[in-house]
């Protein structure tokens, strides 16, 4: 991070991403919501996704019309445990909160739920739907299309979104399981965090035209754009460490959410058409499973425990102070950063200066202005 950090508290920013998505059309509710999607991902500690995404992944979408700041969600297709929903190009957190919790209600009633949803924007981090089944004590699955920005196994050309496949699973520690993670090494918010802070990338994250490793941030965000550089998936380059696995889970992440609710895919989700900005139409699918339509709750929160604790209890290599379970760091994050606040860096602060005085939000007086 840049060495100008400042922290603002939690309520504090939540509510000031609240004003501001309200001050930019979003009804009162949606706006709730949507902070609250941004917030938590500061809380874990996944700063890529967080306040660093209000301005150019919202609000400049929303001010540009590619975002439609009012949500009105259509149900295309409805069965007992199934759903189908059109988001009409509205708020990606308020669609995606709406589906999860059809989902969790379907579980309720019949042991599992799944809904599929199309033309809808970015979601925020993939890991607030799946903790909405946690909650619930349910185990939560969800995963997104995106943008293009992936190239395939042997290729260099970006064609499939970061496309994140996302599980929660409760356990009886304190904290859940909670595997989010891109299918590519690294995702394009992380690159944008990398640029905020001028350093340059891992070799390894980014193959260029000529398949040679990219690490340079600033171009890269925009050839990622153009179709000069493209992400490597999990595994990187080619198949000697694995490339073709990530490669395959982004795909089939691509599949459920574009072909089971006949949305837009691949290169069908750049953004452009002609020249021009227009509306990504992704695509996302969310999983309820009911644990207690298998075996009692308790007993499987004690056996998934069971086993993160010896997972982190087995040998350590050399030098290393202690092994992880996902979910594990974010929870630490909270605990680091609950008395704290948000790190905003000084690419963040004028961000947050810029939005305050467009909106005439007043109300708020920053340390860092």
């Amino acid at each position: 991070m840049s060495d100008n950090i400042y922290w603002v508290d939690f309520d504090t920013m939540e509510q000031f991403m609240t004003d501001v998505f309200r001050g930019v059309g979003v009804p009162d509710e949606d706006a709730g919501i949507c902070a609250d999607v941004l917030i938590t991902s500061d809380k874990r500690g996944i700063d890529s996704h967080g306040i660093g995404r209000l301005k150019p992944i919202y609000v400049d979408r929303i001010i540009e019309g590619i975002i439609n700041p009012v949500t009105e969600i259509k149900v295309v297709k409805e069965g007992p445990a199934t759903a189908v929903l059109d988001g009409q190009n509205g708020m990606g957190q308020v669609i995606s909160k709406r589906a999860m919790e059809m989902a969790i209600e379907k579980a309720a009633a019949y042991g599992i739920g799944m809904t599929a949803v199309r033309n809808s924007n970015h979601y925020g981090i993939a890991g607030y739907y799946s903790l909405m089944a946690v909650e619930k004590g349910m185990i939560g699955i969800t995963g997104t299309n995106a943008r293009p920005s992936i190239a395939p196994t042997f290729g260099v050309e970006n064609m499939l979104g970061t496309n994140p496949l996302t599980f929660g699973i409760p356990t009886d520690e304190e904290f859940p399981f909670v595997l989010d993670c891109a299918t590519s090494v690294s995702q394009r918010g992380k690159i944008e965090v990398y640029a905020r802070e001028g350093r340059q990338l891992p070799e390894g994250w980014v193959i260029g035209e000529d398949g040679t490793p990219r690490t340079d941030t600033e171009q890269v965000l925009k050839d990622l754009i153009s179709g000069g550089a493209a992400l490597t998936p999990l595994g990187g380059i080619g198949e000697e460490l694995g490339g073709y696995k990530g490669y395959g889970y982004a795909t089939v992440v691509e599949i459920l959410s574009a072909a089971l609710q006949g949305g837009a895919f691949l290169k069908a989700l750049s953004g452009i058409e002609k020249g021009k900005k227009v509306p990504y139409r992704l695509g996302h699918f969310f999983i309820a499973i009911n644990i207690e339509a298998f075996t009692e709750l308790d007993d499987f929160k004690k056996t998934t425990g069971d086993i993160l604790r010896q997972l982190r209890a087995s040998r350590r290599m050399p030098g290393e102070s202690r092994i992880y379970t996902a979910g594990e760091k974010e929870y630490l994050a909270w605990q680091y950063r609950k008395d704290k606040g948000v790190p905003v860096n000084e690419a963040l602060q004028r961000d947050i200066i810029q939005l305050k005085k467009m909106l005439n939000l007043t109300q708020y007086r920053f340390e860092f202005e």
